[in-house]
């Protein structure tokens, strides 16, 4: 009763506080709408508005070649008032995501599988954090805040990976593989999490059951669920827009990169200096650079399938093309549930010293760039190296005390001592 008084309290605060800056500044919506740190081609709160005056005007909303998200966002946010006018309906749904997203979070966070899964059982597992306390670190991070007040479609990303990763930690293999699918059909990237939370709805079926169902029979019913998932999703797309044009235009801008618009990734300015006879190939090489990460950590720590998801969404963050704070948040929300390898990691100072170096200096420069005209591209461009460098940190920094405490359980005679590379 006490942990629900408590949850009740941290999730009425929330609320308060976004529901406060929502009416207090009026204008500050707006004014984070159009920040290229929250808002991207492929997320943008005004782009969406775009689209959805032209899908109530009966024209099809990818014709003035803006608009790049999902279809079926649209019937459900013309379902709200017009937020120019009467914005309270559309401020109140994105925080009740965030709440959403937030409860979410605890229920991972409940199970215990960031210290004990299936395979593996952490020597440092009673060093935790409440559940509380995880929620209050994402609900009143100001990046999950910055990105509520701003209304990006991210925000309904994010939500839904957490409850993807939640229902597989629970073992619910329906209600997980459904939300991944609305996830990846929102954002597209959360699909190559797909294999680790495979392997926690299988790890959760074993403990459950306590009897092992056949492997490739498991995988294959999955992989028929989500395929079957997204391919209504996508059907009710078609039908609603009338055509298959939607795929290129949502998808096909994620995959190809058409859009250069400034943001906090490393795609834009590299393939804005890239002669279009190479761009094909480094298109492929990015893209490659990503599914990489996919296999190799699934395989490495298949023992910590929760762990694998996490330095994922970390590695999205950095390496997607079209990153966000958004997709930061997440990443860094779901960190504080390793707590136990804090005592590891060896650069938290740096890390957190490049994060807070970037997020301040960030939006100064894109200042002194676009309106002071005291900068160039490069200027910006510095920053979100740093920003990305710092993120990195953290995923590396992670991975390593991961792997050594995974170690010390092999090696129990070594803990505490020094390890060098021979």
């Amino acid at each position: 009763m006490a942990i629900d008084k408590q949850k009740a309290i941290l999730f009425g605060a929330a609320a308060a506080v976004r529901l406060f800056l929502f009416t207090a500044f009026p204008s500050l919506p707006n004014l984070l709408t159009g920040r290229v740190e929250i808002s991207t081609p492929v997320t943008s709160f005004k782009r969406l508005q775009e689209g959805l005056f032209l899908y109530t005007h009966n024209v099809s909303p990818y014709d003035g070649g803006v608009f790049h998200q999902a279809p079926l966002l649209l019937p459900l946010f013309s379902l709200l008032p017009n937020p120019s006018t009467y914005p309270f309906a559309t401020n109140l749904l994105y925080t009740i995501v965030d709440l959403l997203g937030a409860s979410a979070l605890m229920q991972i966070a409940e199970t215990g599988q960031s210290v004990s899964s299936r395979l593996f059982t952490s020597p440092r597992k009673d060093l935790r954090w409440s559940n509380i306390a995880i929620g209050a670190s994402f609900l009143f991070s100001p990046f999950t805040i910055a990105t509520c007040i701003a209304r990006p479609t991210s925000a309904l990303a994010n939500f839904f990976v957490l409850s993807s990763i939640a229902k597989a930690t629970q073992g619910a293999s329906i209600t997980s593989i459904l939300a991944l699918a609305f996830a990846s059909y929102l954002s597209f990237h959360p699909i190559l999490l797909f294999p680790p939370l495979l392997l926690m709805l299988y790890d959760a079926h074993v403990t459950s059951s306590k009897a092992s169902p056949n492997p490739i029979g498991f995988s294959l019913a999955h992989v028929g669920g989500l395929a079957t998932a997204l391919g209504m999703l996508l059907y009710l797309s078609a039908i609603l827009t009338g055509s298959w044009e939607f795929l290129a235009a949502t998808y096909g801008v994620r995959l190809l990169l058409p859009d250069l618009t400034p943001n906090v990734g490393l795609w834009w300015y590299f393939f804005t200096e890239m002669f279009d006879s190479f761009r094909e190939f480094f298109l492929g090489v990015f893209w490659l650079h990503i599914l990489s990460y996919v296999g190799g950590l699934t395989f490495r720590l298949r023992q910590q399938p929760l762990f694998v998801v996490t330095s994922l969404l970390g590695i999205f963050a950095i390496f997607q093309p079209y990153p966000s704070i958004a997709d930061s948040s997440l990443y860094l929300a779901l960190v504080p549930l390793y707590r136990h390898i804090f005592p590891l990691m060896r650069y938290s100072f740096l890390a957190s010293s490049t994060l807070l170096y970037a997020s301040f200096l960030g939006p100064a420069f894109y200042y002194l760039w676009i309106y002071a005209g005291s900068g160039n591209a490069n200027f910006f461009y510095a920053i979100t190296l740093v920003w990305s460098l710092g993120l990195s940190v953290v995923v590396g920094d992670s991975l390593y005390a991961v792997l050594r405490d995974e170690w010390e359980v092999e090696r129990p005679e070594m803990q505490g001592k020094e390890v060098r590379r021979i």
